[in-house]
């Protein structure tokens, strides 16, 4: 092995080093990371617009609070409209409870008793025996639950001041977001700024391609399942198409929780299968649509997850960072696969591989 062999696999150990590291990092500030990654990604996307600003000669500072106060007005306008809907629909669920409730006394429940030869009519005496045995023990339980209640109280606590904390932190980096930059551009050593600087732009391109993809699907595909449903007459339309189509970041699970939404909510408006069965082809053509047509179209197979591993980022950013992880998970996974294909052309080509 020659002298400049020697020093490409020497270049490929910094960067496992410097992948762990980051890595051990990430793990052990994780609990106090989630605001700040939150207000990043939120810069990121607003970035943009201050910089469009600060090109028509208003100071950034400026444009930075314009571009919040925007975002705030858009997010309680949308806050505004959602609500009240929520609410009527809440309503007309509550109004047909009763409905749906004799239905499932005179109908379901003797079909599954018929069905599966089990009585599951309720027994009051064994009822009141249970509860009478229990009663005792309430104190217990109290006492058991109350540190539980505790703990939780403190992490809606925590949970605020992180929601506190996200528009701070994106004031500032808003603000300085190309003095931060510039000062990242020159911390990397030369010897590694042109690849690190190649990977960047290529990273910016394809995050801000998978975002902008996202949101659009999200958009399209709940104004089709809403559109879908309310031809097919479904009353809970509204809330059931945006349900689905919020979900639809994540592979199936928007179809599933719509379609098991939307199905229950067919039996009890309509009490007959053949009210139930054009919901079904509206799912199952939302889910042809999507997947053929909509997300090929605007997020692309070349940025675009695998359904496993977007499940396993889900779950990992959200025992990492909680709630917020989950906010985060597709973003940053989006950025690591362009980091991973990177790695992976680099390490094909490697001394150590061939």
């Amino acid at each position: 092995m020659n002298s400049e062999e020697h020093a490409n696999d020497l270049h490929y150990l910094w960067w496992l080093l410097l992948a762990c590291v980051s890595g051990g990092l990430l793990y052990l500030l994780s609990p106090i990371l989630t605001p700040f990654l939150l207000a990043a990604v939120i810069a990121y996307i607003c970035n943009p617009m201050v910089s469009r600003l600060a090109r028509n000669n208003i100071p950034r500072t400026a444009g930075t609070i314009l571009v919040m106060l925007l975002s705030l007005v858009a997010f309680g306008a949308l806050i505004l409209i959602m609500v009240p809907l929520f609410q009527k629909e809440a309503g007309r669920l509550l109004d047909k409870m009763p409905v749906f409730l004799d239905m499932l006394k005179n109908h379901i429940i003797p079909w599954l008793e018929s069905r599966l030869d089990i009585s599951l009519e309720p027994d009051m005496e064994v009822l009141k025996e249970a509860v009478s045995e229990h009663w005792q023990s309430a104190g217990g339980v109290a006492a058991k639950i109350l540190p539980s209640l505790t703990s939780g109280g403190m992490a809606v606590v925590e949970f605020l001041v992180n929601l506190l904390l996200v528009p701070v932190v994106l004031f500032y980096l808003l603000r300085d977001w190309d003095v931060l930059i510039a000062q990242i551009d020159e911390m990397i050593p030369r010897y590694w700024h042109q690849q690190v600087s190649k990977l960047a732009h290529e990273t910016d391109r394809i995050l801000a391609e998978f975002l902008r993809g996202q949101l659009a699907v999200i958009v399209l595909m709940s104004i089709c399942y809403i559109t879908g449903l309310w031809l097919v007459g479904l009353e809970f339309a509204l809330p059931i198409g945006l349900v689905a189509g919020i979900l639809v970041f994540v592979p199936y699970l928007g179809m599933i929780v719509g379609l098991t939404l939307a199905t229950f909510a067919a039996i009890m408006q309509f009490q007959d299968w053949s009210g139930v069965i054009p919901v079904w082809i509206v799912f199952g053509a939302g889910q042809l649509l999507e997947g053929m047509l909509i997300t090929p179209w605007l997020v692309g197979d070349r940025i675009g997850l695998h359904p496993v591993v977007v499940i396993f980022a889900l779950m990992a950013f959200g025992q990492l960072f909680g709630f917020f992880g989950i906010l985060l998970a597709l973003p940053v996974s989006a950025i690591m696969l362009v980091w991973l294909r990177h790695l992976h052309q680099r390490y094909i080509s490697s001394n150590f591989y061939n």
